[in-house]
């Protein structure tokens, strides 16, 4: 009996920990960040950029940001037909509520979180996306080697603070991309 008092305590940071890392994993939509990774090279012609390459990076930028910040006004709920539906935050609950005749919608009612977990999301993606090397070299190659330290520095301590926050106040949602389960997803939405 003595190990398991004293696993319990290993156990719980152990989830803890998981847990944290698997609601940062959410804080941007993989697939965002992965289509603009893949797309800015291309769009920014590794760095060297002319007038068209700025435009059309200035439009990744903005769509991918977009995306990171709507996707927390996101959430999914498994419908009477047993399938899994995603739809929109609104202030009464979700929409559209298709399939919903076993499901309390208005559960997953707009929360005030969800406005920091979508703050938090746009400034995570604007530091990846504004101090990607491409992005430095298209846009402000100056800043590139007179600011480096700034470089290095500002994307692990926005990192930190925005895990911090996020881990302190993990978010609940299971938007687009995010499987909804169907033994917790009421039981989230009620919990804030």
């Amino acid at each position: 009996m003595g190990g398991s008092t004293c696993s319990s305590p290993k156990t719980t940071t152990k989830h803890k920990t998981f847990t944290g890392a698997g609601n940062l994993i959410k804080l941007l939509p993989t697939g965002t960040v992965f289509l603009f990774q893949f797309l800015n090279p291309v769009f920014t012609n590794n760095g060297h950029c002319s007038t068209v390459n700025k435009y059309l990076s200035a439009i990744l930028i903005g769509i991918s940001g977009f995306s990171c910040f709507f996707a927390s006004f996101t959430d999914s709920y498994t419908g009477s037909d047993g399938q899994t539906h995603y739809a929109v935050v609104t202030p009464k609950g979700l929409w559209p509520s298709t399939n919903s005749d076993s499901v309390d919608l208005s559960a997953y009612k707009l929360r005030d979180g969800d406005f920091v977990h979508a703050f938090l999301s746009l400034i995570v993606f604007a530091v990846v996306s504004l101090l990607d090397t491409n992005t430095v070299r298209c846009f402000y190659p100056g800043f590139e080697s007179a600011e480096k330290v700034l470089l290095q520095v500002l994307p692990p301590i926005i990192g930190v603070i925005a895990s911090t926050v996020f881990v302190m106040f993990p978010n609940n949602r299971h938007g687009i991309g995010y499987p909804s389960s169907s033994s917790d997803s009421s039981k989230d939405s009620d919990k804030s």
